[in-house]
């Protein structure tokens, strides 16, 4: 994967210019642009696939906290002038997106959410632990997936390194603490726009259960359960969640094209 990360004024990001219609994508809380590997390569060249970095460990440390990361994205959205967004978020990302919708929903087409945080989620706890416990931070990583092998020893490290560093671990925490207190259960009937919720039916964050509560609660959302994946489906079944969203774009933009 060879994108080159574009910096202007406090935004990084990746942008492919592929197509007409721009695919935002929201990693999650220990998510890289790694995570997106797949959707990037197959969707790069038809769609203007952009994946801001998000700045959880280069917010103030009183900005800390889901509605800063909010901001953060809408300021982004705003300075590239996008309109019409398809906006597609994992984990805290997706957490991100449903507020960035309940705020701009005038702005997004579509939202696709996978392993979505905002209703319930069961990660770190509120508390990290001890620091250089390596085995421990390789379960932790491991369990993110339904296969092991998918936490790669790079993803391990990288996560091992985040929680060691104290600065970063503080934020992670603050993020995480935040992202509780924001539950959206009460909000989510006001999002109309078309909404695909993908899930790992062996998700231990954000398990099957609240991929259906999603489904529930969003009134035009539809729900596509993956079996033998955790929390990242479009890391584990990358050509599944791409065919999944491929034909979910393509229906919302035929029945735009209908109206």
């Amino acid at each position: 994967m060879n994108y080159e990360i574009i910096q202007e004024k406090q935004f990084k990001y990746i942008e492919t210019q592929g197509g007409e219609e721009t695919l935002l994508l929201l990693h999650g809380l220990f998510g890289a642009l790694s995570n997106f590997e797949g959707i990037l390569d197959h969707f790069g060249n038809s769609y203007n696939v952009v994946v801001p970095i998000l700045p959880i460990f280069e917010l103030p440390l009183r900005k800390v906290s889901v509605t800063g990361l909010v901001d953060y994205v809408a300021d982004f959205i705003e300075y590239k002038g996008y309109d019409k967004i398809n906006i597609l978020g994992n984990s805290l990302g997706g957490h991100i997106s449903l507020l960035y919708v309940l705020n701009h929903p005038h702005k997004v087409k579509t939202i696709i959410l996978t392993g979505s945080s905002g209703l319930f989620e069961s990660a770190m706890g509120t508390s990290f632990p001890k620091r250089g416990d390596y085995e421990f931070m390789k379960k932790k990583v491991q369990g993110t997936f339904y296969d092991p092998k998918i936490a790669s020893k790079e993803l391990v490290d990288e996560v091992f390194d985040i929680v060691n560093d104290r600065n970063k671990a503080i934020r992670i925490i603050a993020t995480a603490k935040s992202a509780v207190r924001h539950n959206l259960g009460d909000k989510l009937h006001r999002i109309t726009v078309p909404t695909l919720l993908v899930w790992g039916k062996e998700d231990q964050v954000t398990p099957a259960f609240v991929g259906e509560k999603f489904n529930e609660l969003i009134e035009n959302s539809e729900l596509i359960l993956l079996p033998e994946c955790g929390h990242a489906p479009m890391m584990e079944h990358p050509e599944i969640f791409n065919q999944h969203l491929e034909s979910f774009l393509q229906s919302v933009g035929a029945e735009t094209l209908g109206h």
